[in-house]
């Protein structure tokens, strides 16, 4: 499902800086912030991403609402491509009043343009039922992932959890238990290749899944958020700083001991994913939604759990620190109908229905007290350790910086192959990230300093 995504991180809340060249965001005269109140009426046009969970869901809850509101007509479409769809309608002037566009939009730029409206006026208004307001029915530390410059222009619907994977069942036959610790996953793996498994698999035409499950991991334990903020904020040096070196070092330590499955560095995300679950590798790295993505092709009898990167033993970071992926939904500037895409919307996100999306598709919701449901076995550790957590990332700056992200994901591969040392991937991603931070036609955006934790 997430192929060349984000990856270069920012801590808690993302900030745009320095607006687009000219000198400062374009501005859009709003005179209208919809809070979604009042009698609706019209049609209400949205525009979904179809991906691994489909839209039916977006679908019958627009039915439900235009049932609820008699003078409203919904019209919920989408695609796999509705980032095309999305793109075409914006520049021609006709957006849809409600967009889930996807991550292969530039939703960034589009706030950065001002072609997106400013929600919090609606999120300090009654949430649907009118119990307490919108705001305070979302996880705080998961809106400020979509917020620039402390503003709401996006919001988190469902999310996804950055992670490792086992099958217990598996585990269980030979007696192995999940690794905590670096030096536990070196011992399981020796363990794993005695008993002829191919210890971990990796999805490796995709660095960003390498780059997501172990080395950011592993340089916010050793180096902490702020070394993570460093390479999202392309400060001079972040990549060279010792804490990122290690995390390479460790990588390549995997590798020459011969705990990655042979080949894996060509694999798409679906073929490694496949030889994890056919039992040809014991441990794969890839986010919460690899369940729903690899439903269909499960084997009988095999099974899935989620647990955390294993710790190094010199740790400076926060050992409860995730890696959190949303995919925002937005209201564009030029909606006909912003008010119906404000409501429709609070009601999506309204208790029972979020909890509904958590049940239907199997994956983990922005709204509070939606995954306090019984889960399947594939979110229950993954949910336990987000309410445990008291940090949370995102990584964006590989979408920001798409040419930054693929030539660091080559260096990543070229480490894994034996072209590279680890210190000779630092210094090569450290000239591509400065070739990024000097290229004065390439918008730059920056995270605040570290944050402190999930609250507020």
């Amino acid at each position: 499902m997430k192929l060349e995504i984000g990856i270069v991180v920012l801590a808690l809340a993302l900030a745009g800086c320095g607006g687009p060249k000219g000198g400062g965001r374009p501005t859009a005269t709003v005179e209208y912030a919809p809070t979604g109140e009042g009698k609706l009426s019209g049609s209400l046009n949205v525009l979904a991403f179809k991906g691994g969970y489909g839209i039916d869901f977006y679908q019958e809850a627009g039915s439900e609402f235009q049932a609820k509101n008699p003078g409203l007509i919904v019209k919920v479409d989408g695609s796999p491509d509705v980032a095309d769809q999305v793109r075409t309608a914006m520049l021609a002037g006709d957006p849809p009043d409600l967009m889930f566009p996807s991550w292969k939009y530039d939703f960034w730029m589009a706030v950065e343009e001002g072609q997106i409206l400013d929600l919090d006026k609606a999120l300090d208004s009654p949430a649907y039922g009118g119990m307490g307001t919108w705001r305070d029915t979302f996880e705080p530390s998961l809106l400020k992932l979509a917020q620039e410059n402390g503003k709401q222009y996006m919001l988190p619907y469902y999310f996804s959890i950055f992670g490792w994977w086992y099958d217990p069942g598996v585990f269980a036959k030979h007696g192995w238990k999940p690794p905590k610790t670096y030096a536990e996953l070196e011992a399981l793996c020796e363990q794993i290749k005695a008993a002829g498994i191919a210890p971990i698999t990796f999805q490796g035409k995709y660095p960003s899944y390498m780059l997501q499950g172990m080395l950011f991991p592993w340089v916010q334990d050793l180096g902490g958020i702020q070394a993570l903020d460093d390479i999202q904020n392309l400060v001079p040096g972040a990549w060279k700083k010792p804490a990122v070196v290690e995390a390479a070092r460790m990588i390549k330590e995997l590798e020459d001991r011969g705990d990655f499955q042979k080949g894996a560095v060509g694999l798409s995300h679906t073929e490694a994913q496949t030889e994890f679950l056919n039992g040809h590798a014991a441990m794969i790295p890839c986010g919460t939604w690899l369940d729903s993505e690899m439903k269909k092709v499960m084997p009988p009898g095999a099974r899935m759990q989620f647990f955390t990167a294993p710790l190094p033993a010199k740790m400076i970071g926060d050992p409860t620190a995730l890696d959190i992926e949303i995919e925002p939904w937005m209201v564009p500037v030029g909606a006909k109908n912003a008010a119906a895409a404000v409501a429709f919307y609070k009601y999506m996100t309204s208790l029972p229905e979020a909890r509904r999306f958590v049940q239907e598709k199997a994956t983990l919701m922005s709204i509070k007290g939606s995954n306090d449901v019984e889960l399947p076995e594939t979110l229950t550790v993954a949910a336990k350790c987000f309410r445990a957590s008291k940090t949370v990332y995102s990584l964006m700056a590989f979408q920001w910086y798409q040419a930054m992200g693929t030539d660091i994901g080559g260096a990543l591969t070229s480490m894994l192959n034996g072209e590279l040392t680890p210190e000779q991937f630092c210094d090569r991603a450290e000239s591509i990230a400065a070739q990024t931070r000097d290229d004065s036609s390439i918008e730059k955006f920056k995270v605040p300093s570290a944050a402190a934790g999930k609250q507020g």
